[in-house]
């Protein structure tokens, strides 16, 4: 049986996507046949991906999927925002694993345990966890491409942090950069525009609502591309763009920045979609977007 805090249920299988498995893999499977590749040499070392329901944003997570080399990875940080529960610092799960339609996904303990002895995480509740769905709507996508490899998953709840307390986790977690065994995936979704979202910044040079939304999507897309977070910071305070994963793409950006190794880092976005058009002040839409960022030798590295 399950006991109490050993597994983690795929809460929202059968509300923000199927809870029917093969149905999941035939809809991944679906999604990932449309991607073409833009990157071969499998040097990835994370994305970043949304986290809406599958229907909206299935098909632009597969666009960073496609990119995985299983062969390669074994460990996956999984950094997703809190959306319910208040915290200034980041959690880990105090789960063995999590179930997923397509297959369990085993959880790093020792990892887990190495990150709680720095003093820095607290542990997550259950409830906490199977209540949050910005790292769980990852999780089949996961489980689809890496199947049958032999990986572990190091989920890290990311709290409303700081600028320095970005800095402070992106510096700790920089070394597992060096390791190519090692992975990570940022959760998020881009603008939340419309008065259901207390958001709807519009510059009309841009023509069309939803153009000005893309506009500033891709202006914050552009920062994050040029690794640069202290850019994306005073973006971010600037406009006030509803970008849900802000706070796990500043950690990211920051583990990038004191990454101490040779080789250099690309982020390279690969696709961005938003849920419908936005004509008129009173609707509303969601954007996704999907990166991929590699580690390339300095001398490979494309100009």
């Amino acid at each position: 049986g399950r006991t109490k805090m050993s597994s983690r249920k795929a809460s929202h299988a059968g509300s923000w996507y199927t809870d029917n498995g093969s149905r999941l893999k035939a809809q991944m499977e679906g999604w990932l046949g449309e991607v073409k590749l833009t990157l071969q040499d499998g040097s990835l070392r994370g994305l970043i991906g949304p986290h809406a329901g599958f229907s909206y944003s299935g098909p632009t997570a597969a666009h960073a999927y496609k990119h995985i080399n299983p062969e390669k990875v074994k460990r996956i940080f999984l950094l997703g925002p809190s959306h319910h529960f208040y915290t200034d610092g980041c959690e880990l799960t105090a789960c063995k694993r999590y179930e997923t339609p397509v297959g369990d996904i085993k959880i790093d303990e020792a990892m887990v345990a190495e990150l709680m002895k720095t003093g820095k995480f607290k542990k997550m509740s259950l409830g906490v966890d199977e209540d949050e769905h910005s790292m769980e709507m990852h999780l089949p996508y996961i489980a689809h491409v890496m199947k049958g490899k032999a990986f572990t998953l190091v989920p890290i709840l990311v709290g409303s942090l700081s600028t320095k307390s970005e800095k402070m986790y992106g510096e700790l977690l920089a070394p597992y950069l060096q390791d190519p065994a090692n992975f990570f995936v940022i959760s998020s979704d881009f603008c939340h525009w419309g008065s259901r979202f207390r958001y709807n910044w519009y510059d009309k040079a841009e023509g069309a609502i939803w153009q000005s939304i893309e506009a500033l999507d891709r202006k914050g897309m552009k920062l994050i591309e040029n690794l640069d977070p202290k850019g994306f910071a005073s973006y971010l305070k600037e406009y006030r763009n509803t970008i849900c994963g802000r706070h796990p793409i500043g950690v990211f950006l920051n583990a990038i920045a004191a990454f101490k190794g040779k080789e250099k880092a690309e982020m390279k976005f690969v696709k961005y979609a938003q849920s419908n058009q936005v004509t008129n002040k009173s609707d509303s839409s969601v954007s996704y977007a999907s990166a991929v960022c590699q580690f390339c030798a300095p001398d490979e590295s494309k100009e």
